[in-house]
């Protein structure tokens, strides 16, 4: 029996009888059948040869590797074909006719026992060999390489899918190609060793049949510590801090290596609200000192370009003082600006500001919680007094609008404790107890080479003496960097157009305390005029400049629009003699008529700004009583009697327009005594005793200086001073004051820890009209709740509270200690504090701001010096900068 076979490519075998073919008409049937089979056949050949040219192109791909080929893996390869074969033929969609053919057959092959095979002309058994072994060499040396050394798997795709790369993720290619580079060699070699080329990487347990092994790679457990080094290495190189662990209260500080930026790189804002940060939880003036001058230190090191943008920030200040740079933002628009990036409503936002009392905390809270799509760029400290003055200068109807968009982009930008300072920046108090002269002692601790106390101390007094000449940073901090601290009285010196603080005068109770202190000193007695202080400059150089005249307040402040008829008269102030000027003198209410001086509250009444001349009501004389600066030639080192000299030599009298303060130089009790009444029947407010010869004579800039004493009129009433005091609270009116304040809680103001600190209620001195205006006048200042740094009991609470605006003029019979008030708490008493008895009100003081209201440390002398009082302070103490 003869028997032919018919292969197709997939391993079909169809076989057919000659013997059954005789018959005739099964042979017709037969060519058919065969007919149909040679039909399917070429269409089975053709997909077989889509999936051979499939496969080519895979491994065409894949790099070619020859290597051995284990017993397993052989029999993995035996077991594979038939495997494939059956899946093919189940997945068919006639996949019962083949399988039938299939059994059929195998039936015949095994009755024959022998099979003959015909090669398809579209592959070879070779090629089959070949492709096999290259999958098979690498289990073969996965498994070897997994047995010789512990692996840790690593879940991977080898093989992505070919997608579009963005420039973005072309840069982060190059940045993993040259981490990888900068890797050592041995670990290279080793890698080399371990990962294959093949794109499958396959584990020991692939016949396992797991689909996740084509995407493991094999790596040695040191692998992820040494990229960890590798990232530790390069944050080590650089020497870089991170700007959340910045910390410039650390121990053994170096200004360099415990930076967190580079050689002139900005300075994050963030290393500046860390700064702060620290000083708020700091309590000691030293070591606050101690933290500031480490930061300045960094940045003199670093980026010498940011010290000015640093000290401004660290004042909350945008600008000298004379130049009126203020952010005038409400805390309303505050609220609304942190709520709309938040997700707040503006009533939550109140509710919570309330709760902390604190709207900086608030805002950081609320920054901490929010999650940003992309991040915007770290603040730095330029780029934040930067937007902060242009928040300053928007002017006009949409300017809230803007100024809120412009602090809504700082806003979103912050980081940790940025938000914090930001806003209470934008509210005008930092709050972290931080004063100016604590600021220019840390200036001269970073700028001293050694750590040397006298070097220090040295500096410390030039830095400090420059600043009252010149008080402008734009000036003082370019030459503190280019040329040093020693000489910086060269190049700043006292200039006109740049106000200065002025001398202020210790109080004194009566006549006796005079001489006390200036036993065996000559010493002079002037009017004290009940007035405003007026700094007159007049820049010139071969003749006065009158178009640049200017009036300074003693806050610095600029009321040249406020005294157009003062400069109008200037020319006839001023001899032939005189270029340039700086005057130091007290405007007052005058009735030209009558030739009296009247009451400040007459003067009050005039407008503060842009006054015309025309409309001018209230007439003003000026009492010289200091000569500063004459003719390109500073004077404040010279003593009072040679500039009182130089004043009357150089300068004319006109009655009702410029005089010079009435003076007497006395030697005994009694002439200062008869002085004093008649200070009092020319409407003054008393004496200033001054010494006039000596270094104790000379100007003070400002100091509150011992060498200058006020004798006020009501000295004998037992407080020799009136007190200054800030309006933090009011409490509703009964009976005859229903609608309008009855009482008010006031303050004193302490410097040191930025408090305000209750000082007494006050009810008495007002007249009907005082207490409608003021209650309209406050009305303007309400705010929803006590502020954090107002500290006060809560026996006192009042119905309704300020914020520190307004400062009044107080006297009192005397002061005693309260447990129920805390002024100068800690001062006299651990824990009780000063208050006011019998206090009455006197005028509202305009022209003083909060700051400059009565301190808690002069609470405490006044309460120290009184006679029921057994204590007393030092007879000699230290004048200091205020």
């Amino acid at each position: 029996m003869f028997t032919s076979k018919l292969f197709n490519p997939c391993s079909l075998v169809v076989s057919t009888t000659i013997k059954n073919c005789i018959n005739l008409t099964c042979s017709i049937r037969n060519v058919k059948s065969l007919n149909r089979i040679d039909s399917s056949l070429k269409v089975l050949t053709n997909s077989r040869n889509m999936s051979q040219k499939s496969i080519k192109s895979f491994f065409k791909i894949t790099p070619k590797k020859t290597e051995v080929i284990t017993e397993a893996a052989n029999q993995e390869r035996n077991a594979s074909p038939s495997t494939t074969s059956i899946n093919s033929e189940t997945d068919s969609p006639n996949g019962n006719a083949k399988r039938g053919k299939r059994l059929r057959s195998s039936s015949s092959e095994h009755e024959s026992g022998e099979v003959k095979k015909i090669p398809s002309p579209s592959s070879s058994e070779k090629k089959k060999k070949v492709k096999r072994q290259r999958i098979e060499s690498s289990e073969s040396e996965t498994e070897n390489t997994v047995e010789e050394e512990k692996m840790e798997v690593k879940l991977e795709n080898n093989n992505p899918p070919k997608t579009y790369a963005s420039p973005k993720a072309k840069k982060m290619n190059e940045k993993k190609i040259k981490i990888e580079k900068e890797r050592s060699p041995e670990s290279n070699d080793r890698k080399t060793e371990i990962k294959s080329p093949s794109p499958v990487k396959m584990p020991k347990n692939k016949a396992n049949g797991n689909i996740m092994s084509s995407f493991v790679k094999i790596e040695r457990p040191d692998a992820k510590k040494d990229k960890e080094n590798i990232t530790d290495a390069d944050k080590d190189n650089s020497g870089i801090v991170k700007e959340v662990d910045y910390n410039p209260g650390k121990t053994k500080y170096n200004p360099i290596k415990d930076a967190c930026w580079k050689k002139s790189q900005d300075v994050p804002y963030l290393a500046l609200a860390k700064t702060l940060e620290v000083i708020e939880a700091t309590s000691a003036r030293l070591k606050m000192v101690e933290i500031l001058s480490n930061y300045f230190k960094s940045v003199i090191a670093l980026t010498p370009e940011d010290l000015l943008p640093s000290i401004y920030l660290c004042l909350n200040q945008l600008a000298p003082a004379y130049k009126s740079l203020e952010l005038g933002i409400a805390e309303t628009y505050l609220m609304k600006a942190v709520g709309q990036c938040t997700g707040r409503t503006l009533a939550q936002m109140k509710a919570a500001a309330q709760r902390c009392g604190d709207l900086g905390l608030v805002a950081e809270q609320a920054r901490a919680t929010q999650r940003t799509m992309f991040a915007p760029p770290p603040l730095t400290v330029r780029k934040v007094i930067t937007a902060l003055r242009d928040v300053a200068a928007m002017t006009g109807q949409a300017s809230v609008n803007k100024k809120i968009g412009k602090i809504q982009s700082l806003y979103v930008a912050c980081r940790h404790s940025e938000a914090r300072y930001l806003i209470r920046s934008l509210e005008g108090k930092l709050r972290v107890g931080l004063a100016e002269q604590s600021l220019l002692q840390a200036l001269a601790q970073a700028m001293a080479e050694e750590d040397s106390k006298s070097l220090i101390d040295e500096y410390a007094l030039i830095i400090k003496t420059t600043y009252c000449e010149c008080p402008n940073y734009d000036l003082i901090v370019p030459v503190l960097l280019q040329h040093g601290v020693r000489s910086l009285p060269e190049h700043c010196r006292l200039t006109p157009g740049l106000p200065l603080k002025p001398m202020l005068a210790h109080p004194t109770k009566g006549v006796h305390e005079v001489f006390n202190r200036f036993d065996g000193s000559v010493f002079t007695c002037e009017y004290k005029y009940d007035g405003e202080r007026a700094q007159i400059h007049v820049p010139g150089c071969g003749r006065p400049d009158l178009e640049r005249a200017a009036i300074y307040s003693r806050n610095q402040e600029d009321n040249t629009s406020k005294y157009p008829d003062i400069i109008k008269r200037l020319p006839s102030l001023m001899k032939e003699s005189v270029r340039s000027c700086v005057l130091d003198c007290e405007a007052v209410a005058y009735d030209t008529t009558s030739k009296q001086i009247l009451p400040f509250q007459v003067l009050s009444t005039r407008k503060r700004k842009d006054a015309s001349e025309d409309q001018i009501k209230v007439q003003v004389c000026v009492f010289v009583f200091d000569l500063l600066y004459l003719n390109g030639e500073a004077l404040v080192r010279e003593d009072l009697e040679k500039r009182r000299e130089l004043l009357r030599q150089h300068f004319n009298e006109v009655e009702g327009e410029w005089q010079f303060a009435v003076s007497r130089d006395c030697t005994d009790e009694e002439e200062v005594a008869q002085f004093l009444q008649e200070s009092v029947k020319a409407s003054c407010e008393g004496l200033m005793v001054k010494a006039l010869r000596g270094e104790n004579a000379r100007y003070d800039i400002a100091r509150r200086s011992h060498n200058w004493l006020k004798l006020k009129k009501d000295y004998l009433e037992g407080v020799g001073d009136s007190v200054d005091a800030v309006v933090i609270g009011a409490y509703h009116g009964r009976g005859k004051r229903t609608g309008v304040y009855g009482g008010f809680l006031l303050a004193c103001y302490d410097p040191a820890h930025e408090q305000y600190q209750s000082l007494c209620k006050i009810g008495t001195g007002f007249s009907d009209e005082d207490l409608r205006t003021l209650s309209d006048t406050l009305a303007e200042h309400v705010v929803d709740g006590p502020r954090s740094y107002y500290l006060f009991d809560s026996s006192h609470s009042p119905d309704v509270w300020f914020s520190p605006s307004c400062v009044w003029e107080v006297r009192c019979a005397d002061l005693s200690l309260s447990p129920a008030h805390r002024a100068a708490l800690g001062l006299v008493h651990d824990s009780k504090g000063i208050s006011l008895r019998f206090p009455r009100f006197i005028r509202v003081r305009d022209d003083k701001s909060a700051e400059l209201a009565t301190s808690a440390e002069q609470i405490a002398e006044l309460y120290l010096r009184q006679d029921q009082v057994k204590n007393t302070t030092n007879n000699n103490p230290r004048d200091d900068f205020y």
